[in-house]
């Protein structure tokens, strides 16, 4: 088992939560501590979730679970953009980034997946 700090996706998704920790600080009061708050919190959780990838055996469990926290914070996301309180070039870098940390995401599963398949003998 890797340390978690040394995979690529946790670097890929600590680099994200920075970025989205930034482009929060600009929110306006009013929604600084409502919307940019729950972008920050799901944020964060998604980093913790990749941690708890990496200590568990039962990594599809989670990595499940992350695939659903990704799709949650495109939603806030695009919400903070269509209500005007992030520019587009901050959204689509941002966006990008999650698609980043999705695919490899997805790539983490399927490896995942394909272990838990049972082998079969007459093959």
């Amino acid at each position: 088992m890797a340390q978690y700090d040394t995979l690529p996706i946790y670097k890929a998704t600590y680099d994200f939560l920075l970025r989205v920790m930034h482009a929060i600080s600009h929110f306006p009061r009013e929604y600084k501590y409502s919307l940019g708050e729950r972008i920050q919190n799901e944020s964060i959780e998604l980093v913790i979730m990749i941690y708890k990838v990496n200590v568990t055996k039962s990594k599809v469990e989670y990595l499940k679970k992350m695939e659903e926290q990704i799709q949650l914070i495109y939603l806030l996301l695009r919400i903070s953009h269509d209500m005007k309180l992030m520019p587009t070039e901050k959204f689509a870098g941002i966006v990008e980034m999650v698609d980043g940390v999705a695919t490899q995401a997805k790539g983490w599963l399927r490896a995942n997946e394909k272990m838990r398949e049972p082998v079969n003998a007459m093959a």
